[in-house]
């Protein structure tokens, strides 16, 4: 059984950067899709990016382009979100997801992945 476990969240101020990891146990992920979601107090979780099994097709939501950049290490068995420049609005709990079906496409749809962690909170003060 995969577990997925997130790190590197925290509070921090406007303009600041985090990078949050992604840690992969129980199976290998280095042929499978992975994304992180987030979901803010009172709405639903949203796609922020993915990436494929080689990291050469990355998908981001259009709020975080040219902020946000997604990479994995498939030695390591873990993906990494690099944030800079975080908003207010960036405020979350932020979850990696894995999609044990496909390795090729990165789909932002939730339903699409059957893995999650327990997510890291991510709290951006103006």
């Amino acid at each position: 059984q995969v577990q997925l476990v997130e790190s590197g969240g925290g509070l921090v101020q406007a303009g600041d950067s985090l990078r949050l990891s992604c840690a992969a146990s129980g199976r290998t992920i280095s042929r499978s899709t992975m994304a992180w979601f987030r979901q803010a107090p009172g709405k639903e979780r949203e796609f922020v990016t993915g990436i494929n099994w080689n990291g050469r097709n990355t998908v981001y939501a259009d709020s975080v382009k040219g902020r946000f950049t997604v990479s994995r290490n498939n030695a390591a068995n873990t993906v990494y979100l690099q944030m800079i420049s975080l908003k207010p609005e960036d405020t979350a709990q932020y979850y990696c997801a894995l999609d044990l079906e496909n390795g090729v496409f990165v789909s932002r749809t939730v339903e699409v992945y059957a893995h999650w962690g327990q997510g890291t909170q991510v709290i951006v003060s103006s």
